[in-house]
């Protein structure tokens, strides 16, 4: 599974942000240009996204010279999964959807059933949305995301492990 384009830039624009703020720097909004160069991106492709993120009330703009952006609220008090649902990037670990056939065996007399995988993909897709939830723009910027994925409550130990 991978995140799309827009998803992971948005994240990587916004914390480019909050790390200005973090930081201290009292130099006013921050604009897009800046964080194009710095991250390595299109300015033309951040606007966008940008765009998005203000109407989702994620960042709060000004405009004319000076102008550009900020978080709107605190950094500590913005999920991952905020900035990715603002850019309108459902995260999904499989196909199935309602009112999909991508993942039905084919309608027999009951109507369609569901593939045997169904459970376990939309369950991945669950522990991903509450990952992300977790997950604030503070923790990214202060380095506290490494070591944040947890074994399963029972007991059970994870493949990796």
């Amino acid at each position: 599974m991978q995140l799309s384009t827009r998803a992971r830039y948005a994240v990587m624009a916004m914390v480019d942000l909050a790390m200005r703020q973090t930081l201290g720097c009292e130099c006013g909004p921050i604009c897009l240009a800046e964080i194009a160069a710095r991250q390595k991106l299109s300015q033309a492709y951040l606007e966008q996204l940008f765009g998005k993120l203000r109407r989702a009330g994620l960042v709060d703009s000004a405009r004319g010279p000076g102008g550009g952006y900020r978080l709107a609220r605190s950094s500590d008090a913005m999920p991952i999964a905020d900035i990715i649902a603002a850019v309108d990037e459902p995260i999904h670990a499989t196909r199935c959807e309602s009112g999909s056939a991508g993942c039905m065996e084919g309608a027999g007399d009951e109507g369609p059933t569901r593939c045997q995988t169904h459970d376990l993909w939309d369950e991945l897709g669950r522990q991903i949305q509450l990952f992300l939830q977790a997950v604030t723009l503070a923790d990214v910027v202060a380095g506290r995301v490494l070591g944040r994925a947890v074994p399963l409550d029972d007991g059970r130990r994870l493949a990796a492990e």
